[in-house]
């Protein structure tokens, strides 16, 4: 989750969020680079002693601003388009999860086990037990195994809804009549927090969601006990 006055983004939790981390902090690089250079540049032109210079045909200088910002954007655009397409891979997921926009809570099924399905629900503030957070805990999680490819599969029943989890680097609209679907794979077990990150009516800032990763041994006991519960 999120802290106090973080400026970063959250630790990465799984393989793609490391990548979105990495491409940030070199796009950031470049940016840094790009600002001292200018500001040396307006500094010279400030401080200068030269007066009345003409330039009529200056061939050099040109294109060296015309090949630099080409090369820059090839550089930034290289590895963003290969973080689209690692995001887009989803190949024999383990486990299929569909996720429903509601207003205002998610609704969850398992569709490789049957009759494992539930709604899960923001936990009010009164009902929340010692050192759980408030507007990001729920009544019902969704647990899910470690190290495994998981396909979820996202939609929505009446609104505009996002299924957006910061730590494993997903953001995905839930639109109503329609199907998306994004792959997530967990580095290490641990509770990741997200919220609903489209505006979708008043209560939007009370439908968050948790994703609890486990162990496959924990994982198949808990869907046992949901299953026959």
């Amino acid at each position: 989750m999120a802290h106090p006055a973080q400026l970063g983004f959250q630790n990465a939790a799984s393989p793609i969020m490391e990548e979105l981390l990495h491409f940030h902090d070199h796009a950031l690089m470049i940016v840094f680079l790009i600002s001292a250079l200018v500001l040396y540049i307006i500094s010279l032109m400030l401080t200068t002693k030269l007066t009345h210079t003409n330039s009529m045909d200056a061939q050099e200088v040109e294109m060296v601003w015309t090949i630099l910002p080409a090369i820059i954007l090839i550089m930034i655009a290289l590895p963003s388009l290969r973080i689209l397409y690692l995001m887009d891979e989803i190949n024999n997921p383990h486990l299929t999860i569909k996720a429903m926009g509601h207003q205002w809570y998610w609704s969850y099924e398992y569709t490789d086990y049957e009759n494992l399905l539930f709604d899960s629900y923001m936990t009010p503030t009164q009902d929340l037990s010692p050192g759980s957070f408030r507007l990001l805990e729920v009544d019902h999680r969704i647990v899910v195994p470690m190290e495994s490819p998981i396909r979820i599969l996202i939609s929505a029943e009446d609104v505009l809804h996002s299924w957006a989890v910061p730590a494993l680097g997903i953001k995905t609209d839930a639109v109503p009549g329609r199907l998306n679907q994004t792959t997530l794979i967990t580095s290490y077990p641990g509770l990741f927090y997200g919220q609903c990150s489209e505006i979708c009516g008043s209560n939007h800032s009370f439908m968050p969601i948790v994703v609890e990763s486990t162990p496959l041994k924990y994982f198949e006991a808990w869907s046992d006990a949901m299953i026959h519960s």
